[in-house]
């Protein structure tokens, strides 16, 4: 349960916390990295998001999602009213990996810790996992992104009650374009999630008007010809 006096107590120990993270040593990423890219965002989020792990210019800028991805996400965000400053957004590793390969285990038992933290701090109402690997941890089950996504699941992570929400990782539409038909068709159900009130339907289409009846014309009038 979130109360609005304790959020700056919340947010200033997310702020301790990520920089604290910025030393970490925990597994050989340290070795490779640039920076730790922590997350972003507004700390008392009603939505937090979490992808897989740092790209090349995550790792150069220290932020997530600031590439390709990341304009993705932000046009996502628009179509259903949301801004990024507005939302928090972090991953399940907080170093990159080389060439951007997939996590491997001991990387994601050494920085998982940090992401419970800041689920723990910001207690967001729905986290959307982006892609497999935060699916499979948040959830802890195996089943991959094809399966799950857009399928809203209750849980209890890190001692908070929210909505576990997949879908795929906005990486998937740069690389399949009809890819952002199924994020969008996803994306549409957050605002739902968020308030409990069922968005509202679209407006049905215009019911085409009838075209009037044809006018019968008038007979023409003929000039008399003088026949008789």
């Amino acid at each position: 349960m979130r109360t609005v006096s304790e959020a700056p107590v919340r947010a200033a120990e997310l702020d301790r916390l990520t920089a604290e993270w910025q030393g970490c040593q925990k597994c050989a990423l340290a070795r490779t990295r640039t920076q730790v890219v922590v997350g972003s965002g507004h700390p008392d989020a009603d939505l937090m998001f979490v992808g897989e792990a740092p790209g090349y210019h995550e790792d150069r800028q220290g932020a997530p999602f600031v590439g390709q991805a990341g304009k993705v996400l932000e046009s996502l965000l628009g179509s259903i009213g949301l801004a990024r400053p507005q939302v928090y957004i972090a991953n399940v590793l907080k170093c990159r990996p080389p060439g951007n390969r997939d996590p491997q285990p001991d990387e994601i038992a050494a920085c998982e810790g940090h992401l419970f933290a800041q689920v723990e701090l910001i207690r967001p109402k729905v986290i959307c996992t982006l892609g497999n690997f935060a699916t499979k941890l948040l959830s802890g089950q195996p089943h991959g992104i094809t399966r799950v996504h857009g399928r809203a699941q209750p849980r209890r992570i890190a001692g908070v009650d929210l909505v576990l929400y997949p879908i795929f990782h906005p990486a998937a539409a740069l690389y399949t374009p009809a890819m952002m038909d199924t994020l969008g068709a996803d994306f549409a159900k957050l605002p739902e999630l968020l308030t409990g009130v069922p968005a509202a339907p679209p407006p049905p289409p215009p019911i085409p008007r009838e075209a009037p009846a044809p006018v019968a014309e008038p007979e023409p009038e003929y000039a008399q010809l003088g026949l008789f």
